[in-house]
């Protein structure tokens, strides 16, 4: 009920702050800029439906650039948002393995006066705090990765005999990597594990396993930095045609960075011969709780997510948006708990599982 009571009073404020720059001529009138990584991201996309709604609910003149994943082609995208009198950027920054990108987006804006809230992908506070009318919207990446690890180390303890197929006292487990250099999958690759393992030897139960003992890394990257469904669904058949219950080395575990990469595991193993109805589950984790990932855990051929709530962060940038283009105080109507400092919001994660 908080998060819509949220949304509607953000498209009524900018419906104010539409009519008020009109009559005022005080505020810029030019288009809101809205940049993503790439269209193709189902989360992104889920937060793209709901910005979209609520800018077109109040009557904001608004226009979205889809980088396809390619930094210079975002760049290229907001100096032209720029040129034609943009009056906000809202950025979705491709490229998060440095702070080159984002602080010469902050380097653009701040040269042409131009409010700017980055949302979702990591930049540093440092890049933020170098210009006044700056911001940023995401999560507390580190948590997804603490409470997917503490959700799996707590399925695992209640299913350990069910999940350990060869019997041998230990999990065999696969990590689905979304990007390297991206704080995000840093951080989810890391807790996912760590913390489930805290819960398996509080439990009196062994580590997981990694199931390639060659592999020091621990994980499979997506190389393109998709976090795509497509490359673990290439990753999980590959496995499969070496690690199976014939053999007696079958990956027991599933752990995706996010719910795309979950369900492309999800594919590989059906294709196998897993679950479905009536066949042997390889429980499958992600992140992000999107519609498919939701309906997938209801049918049992997935176990569990971790929400981000992409209608909440839609909420808080446009709220951001609205104060700056209004003169108020940046996080003004935004929850205090979710503020960090003077530079961030955090939007709180919630673990999703079969009710």
């Amino acid at each position: 009920m908080k998060k819509i009571i949220s949304v509607l009073l953000s498209a009524a404020m900018l419906l104010g702050l539409a009519g008020c720059g009109a009559k005022s001529g005080e505020e810029k009138k030019g288009e809101v800029s809205v940049f993503y990584y790439t269209y193709s991201d189902t989360y992104i996309s889920s937060v793209r439906s709901a910005m979209d709604k609520i800018l077109k609910d109040a009557g904001v003149n608004f226009n979205d650039y889809d980088a396809n994943g390619n930094q210079t082609t975002q760049t290229e995208q907001i100096q032209t948002a720029i040129s034609k009198g943009s009056s906000m950027l809202i950025v979705n920054v491709v490229d998060t393995g440095s702070n080159d990108a984002a602080q010469n987006i902050v380097n653009l804006a701040k040269a042409a006066d131009i409010p700017l809230v980055f949302f979702n992908r990591s930049v540093e506070e440092s890049v933020i705090s170098s210009y006044d009318k700056c911001a940023f919207v995401g999560t507390d990446y580190e948590m997804a990765g603490h409470m997917q690890g503490k959700m799996i180390g707590e399925y695992l303890v209640e299913n350990y005999d069910k999940v350990d197929l060869n019997g041998d006292g230990k999990i065999s487990y696969v990590m689905f990597k979304g990007q390297e250099g991206n704080m995000e999958a840093i951080a989810r690759t890391q807790y996912g594990v760590d913390d489930c393992n805290e819960v398996l030897k509080a439990a009196g139960k062994p580590e997981l396993e990694f199931y390639d003992a060659s592999n020091s890394n621990k994980y499979l990257v997506d190389q393109d930095g998709q976090w795509s469904s497509a490359a673990a669904t290439n990753y999980m058949s590959t496995i499969l045609a070496q690690y199976s219950q014939a053999n007696n080395n079958m990956v027991e575990l599933v752990i995706a960075n996010n719910d795309e990469m979950a369900l492309g595991a999800v594919s590989a193993l059906q294709s196998a011969g897993y679950n479905t109805d009536g066949k042997t589950i390889i429980p499958v984790f992600g992140v992000d709780a999107t519609d498919a990932a939701r309906s997938a855990i209801e049918k049992g051929t997935m176990i569990g997510t971790i929400k981000q709530d992409a209608e909440g962060m839609a909420s808080s940038i446009t709220t951001i948006m609205n104060n700056f283009l209004g003169g108020k105080n940046k996080f003004d109507g935004i929850d205090t708990e979710e503020v960090v400092g003077t530079w961030r919001v955090n939007i709180p994660y919630s673990a999703y599982t079969a009710k």
